[in-house]
């Protein structure tokens, strides 16, 4: 499903022999993930990149456009895209695959460490584009321009290896950018999902509906042992019998698969709801 869904987000092939970005009407249109506009493939727009460009804009009008999207998005799903659609969540899941001596699933402050990104999110996407901009009001997408490494691997890379021009322009940041990618490649193999854990701003904005989207996990006390077999095979670390629709559930199933007596159930429609229908 996340192949499937990067490959067609990022379906402009000839992007990448050319090394341009497709720049048709479909890249007004955002995808639920994190997919950065740059990309050479990429038929439309990332998110997180488009409400920096236009959050400090006088012209209202497409920012509003962005945030109602993101809204709706995480209000019918939560973070199921982020277990699902993201394409960079994808690369993480392949990269923590590749063998290690030890993996680390947790460590000492790695909780007070997941609210970083919402401190990115406030920071860096919302305060700096609004309020740093330039003579015409027009504000710089710093989360792309000076953390995102999605936006180095699949725009940075491809674009600067398939344009000399660009080769004799890239400087210290695109050192730095470079950089942060290598840490985030080196770390998503030793931990599963360190840029969705403690940095993307996406993921921040998305954690926030889990509680309340239409689509949440319920565990049946009637149905559940604790066995703790959930807690234990769960990469992000969520408990799901204590909180099944916790901030850093990506709805990945993987709970729901293992669970010995099916106690786990998805959940369209309030409690009460289920409750009358059962």
């Amino acid at each position: 499903m996340q192949a499937l869904w990067a490959l067609i987000t990022n379906s402009f092939i000839i992007g990448f022999i050319q090394g341009k970005i497709y720049r048709g009407k479909i890249k007004n249109v955002c995808v639920p993930g994190l997919n950065c506009y740059s990309c050479p493939g990429a038929i439309a727009s990332c998110p997180i990149g488009a409400l920096q460009a236009v959050i400090g804009s006088y012209e209202f009008k497409f920012s509003f456009y962005i945030a109602g999207f993101m809204i709706f998005i995480g209000a019918i799903m939560g973070r199921f895209v982020c277990g699902w659609l993201c394409p960079f969540g994808f690369i993480q899941d392949l990269l923590h695959k590749i063998p290690f001596k030890k993996k680390i699933r947790t460590f000492k402050g790695d909780r007070p460490l997941r609210y970083l990104k919402y401190v990115i999110l406030v920071v860096f996407v919302i305060l700096m584009p609004l309020f740093i901009v330039d003579i015409i009001g027009q504000g710089t997408p710093y989360f792309c321009k000076l953390i995102c490494p999605a936006g180095t691997l699949e725009g940075g890379l491809p674009l600067v290896i398939m344009n000399e021009g660009l080769q004799r322009t890239v400087g210290w940041l695109y050192a730095w950018k470079n950089l942060l990618l290598v840490i985030t490649i080196i770390a998503s193999i030793i931990i599963y999902r360190p840029f969705c854990k403690y940095i993307c701003p996406l993921g921040a904005i998305y954690s926030l509906f889990n509680p309340i989207s239409v689509f949440k996990y319920r565990v049946n006390e009637e149905k559940c042992i604790n066995c703790h077999a959930c807690s234990n095979i769960c990469k992000m670390n969520v408990d799901p019998v204590k909180n099944s629709n916790a901030l850093e559930c990506i709805r990945c199933g993987k709970c729901k698969s293992i669970c010995p007596t099916n106690a786990i159930e998805y959940r369209y429609l309030d409690r009460k709801s289920i409750d009358k229908k059962s």
